[in-house]
């Protein structure tokens, strides 16, 4: 019944905000959104190839689509599965509308279910960047490119059985990665070719979007600092701004932009220290706004915080959610309840200086954030998705500042951009290059690079997984003798490539090292959905013999085969022979602060003082409730008491997805081992320990 929609009449009314009014034809590409973390992604990429993009919600009826005048539909990834019992609802008649569809992870799977084929849960899921076979030669999606690709993968399901209709043209081992329809423009990809993680991501997109869809880039951005200045007045009007700026580029580049728009004597910039930002850091945000002509009202507030709480929703044993009050911050231990408590002291100390400007004569009073469009993605926001999983709140999308937006309170001018968008338009304000490229500094500060614990994350099957990973570090001697581990063995076998099995036969043969299991959770990405689990450390003495390159290649393949785990880090120093099964006592106290603060000031300053702060995008320094090398015969006698640092560089340009710092190529060997030294000499500390994990599955910041 809907062959007819195949050339639908032009229609003009769906235009974004941003395209010039008197553009002739109207290249318009839909992006269904089910959940995805990287959607924005996709319309990002989509409109910096010069096609224009509307996104709508998955369930948008093939109608309401075909009155928009469309080129294409891409449908996007998702945390959901396709086999979930209440799978998000899609118009099957999307199909018949005549235009080229590209379906990414989950939309790939939507591809397949809807043409009859198959898919799965397995033992073997992926997340992280791995390299796939394509089918190049006679195939349009993938036209000018190599058969070999790196991609970003991450899902659990996979596709079991492909339909006849459709012909497999990628794979990852024995995985199907995409398919094409055998007559009709339908591809799907199990990977994300909108992120940078997928090395030739954008010559797929362009492929599929010039070769398949017929477009011809005729939609061109008009400035995008000339629609948020506008963006600010409208909103602003008559009215006052309160900016509150923490120091990095974020809230930087959104006050100057306000200033700019309104002028000086309109905002009031205002600096919280809360107790948990960086040594120094007080004076350098003072400075650095006064070069700007911006003058900034310090409030010390670090007492207020410590003791704050906030009211939260949980959740009953039999899933009924009720309210209640946290616990104070300095006593927390859940990483959410941080933030929100977090989020919520800076909102509540916000509007107590929107009542007193308001009592100035001040209004309306506006609260200018510097919130991007990855922090609302993270927070499952309505703002950009209905259907996205929560990976972590940030604390400007927290409940308070939801009920501020509903009030239309809260200024975001740059809630559309990305990290590096924000340094292009901080440049073009004419905001100096180092405070442009600062490192970015989360706005709870260094409350969440310290994880608190006061008892050892152990569940049930924390001693099958250290059992499984002795298997994997010893893997070319179990070979050998599988009797006893022919359990494991086949685990892994199930979970790897032959490619994979044969790394890891050679790596155990040519030296030593161990996997030792961490009873502490981090948050990360699997699947696109959040996930809280284990961490793992790699450890040799034979550590000279130990490349970087293979380091990375088994932290990739541990989430590969444990989903349990979402983080694996190398720890220098002698090898860790013993389980680690218990932890020091954790919590956002004044000396704790200060160990981190100062490790994170001593870390920071060798790369400075090598000229590396711009080798790489951002390097967290995380304080862990983690005591090694102690006598565990005589463990009552030797209490945990001491904590270990891990180091977290990390290189991206989109700051969705990104790969750790490889030392040797983002960092010199030696530059590392000064730090790793300088930060030694720090009291209170057992170990250094270096973050091997892409994000996916790792996010950024450990909570």
């Amino acid at each position: 019944m809907w062959a007819f929609l195949a050339t639908p009449t032009l229609h003009m009314a769906a235009t974004s905000e941003s395209a010039k009014p008197d553009e002739e034809v109207q290249e318009l590409v839909a992006i269904l959104d089910a959940g995805a973390q990287y959607g924005k992604v996709i319309d990002r990429r989509v409109r910096e190839l010069n096609v224009n993009t509307i996104i709508f919600p998955l369930e948008t009826s093939a109608e309401e689509l075909y009155h928009n005048n469309l080129k294409a539909l891409i449908i996007s990834g998702s945390g959901n599965s396709v086999n979930d019992s209440s799978p998000i609802h899609y118009d099957p008649n999307i199909f018949s509308l005549g235009v080229p569809i590209l379906g990414i992870c989950y939309g790939f799977h939507t591809i397949i279910k809807h043409y009859g084929g198959e898919v799965s849960k397995g033992m073997m899921r992926e997340d992280g960047q791995f390299e796939v076979i394509l089918e190049t030669d006679n195939n349009s999606l993938f036209e000018s490119m190599e058969r070999n690709q790196q991609v970003l993968l991450t899902h659990g399901d996979s596709v079991k059985t492909v339909p006849d209709c459709l012909k497999a043209i990628g794979w990852s081992g024995e995985l199907i990665t995409a398919v094409h329809h055998i007559t009709d423009p339908v591809y799907g990809v199990q990977f994300h070719p909108e992120v940078d993680l997928t090395i030739n991501g954008r010559q797929i997109l362009k492929n599929f979007l010039y070769q398949i869809s017929g477009c011809h880039g005729s939609y061109h951005l008009s400035s995008r600092e000339a629609s948020c200045l506008e963006y600010i007045r409208d909103k602003v009007g008559e009215g006052h701004v309160l900016s509150l700026v923490s120091g990095g580029v974020d809230s930087t580049v959104s006050t100057a932009l306000i200033s700019k728009a309104l002028g000086p004597n309109k905002v009031t910039a205002v600096h919280i220290d809360n107790g948990f930002l960086r040594k120094n850091e007080i004076e350098q945000v003072v400075a650095s706004l006064a070069r700007l002509g911006i003058s900034a009202q310090v409030i010390r507030a670090s007492l207020r915080f410590s003791s704050a709480s906030t009211i939260m929703n949980y959740r009953d044993k039999d899933g009924s959610i009720f309210r209640q009050a946290t616990p104070l911050l300095n006593t927390v231990i859940n990483p959410e309840e941080k933030r929100h408590i977090i989020g919520d002291a800076f909102v509540t100390l916000a509007s107590s200086m929107l009542k007193e400007l308001d009592s100035k004569g001040k209004r309306p009073i506006f609260l200018a954030q510097g919130t991007l469009r990855p922090d609302l993605i993270e927070s499952a926001s309505s703002l950009v998705s209905a259907n996205a999983h929560v990976i972590k709140t940030h604390h400007n999308d927290s409940p308070l500042v939801r009920e501020l937006r509903k009030q239309g309170l809260v200024l975001e001018p740059l809630s559309d951009f990305h990290k590096d968008e924000v340094r292009q338009l901080g440049l073009s304000l004419d905001i100096p290059e180092s405070i442009v490229n600062r490192h970015p500094f989360p706005g709870p500060g260094l409350a969440i690079r310290i994880i608190c614990q006061e008892e050892a994350i152990i569940r049930e099957d924390f001693s099958t997984i250290n059992s499984i990973l002795n298997t994997i570090a010893t893997y070319a001697q179990c070979l050998e003798k599988p009797s006893s581990v022919l359990q494991f063995l086949s685990m892994i076998q199930d979970c790897t490539s032959s490619n994979d099995q044969a790394f890891l036969s050679e790596l155990s043969a040519s030296l030593t090292y161990f996997i030792t299991l961490l009873p502490i959770y981090t948050v990360g990405v699997q699947g696109d959905s959040r996930s809280y689990s284990y961490a793992a450390v790699i450890s040799s003495d034979d550590e000279s013999k130990f490349s970087w390159k293979d380091r990375m290649k088994l932290a990739k393949l541990l989430p590969k085969i444990l989903h349990t785990i979402n983080r694996v880090v190398w720890g220098f120093g002698k090898a860790i022979y013993g389980p680690v099964c218990d932890v020091t006592p954790t919590h956002l106290t004044t000396g704790i602060i200060a160990t981190l603060r100062e490790a994170d000031h001593q870390a920071h300053s060798v790369l400075a003082s090598h000229g590396l702060m711009g080798s790489i995008s951002q390097m967290p320094v995380v304080l862990i409730p983690i005591h090694f090398d102690r006598n565990y015969q005589e463990i009552a006698a030797f209490p945990s008491c001491q904590r270990s640092v891990v180091l977290r560089p990390f290189v991206t340009c989109d700051f969705m997805t990104g790969v750790p710092a490889m030392p040797g190529e983002h960092i010199p060997l030696q530059v590392l081992d000064e730090m790793v030294a300088a930060i030694k000499q720090v009291p209170g500390l057992s170990r250094v320990l270096y973050d091997l994990t892409p994000k996916p599955p790792g996010t950024t910041e450990w909570e």
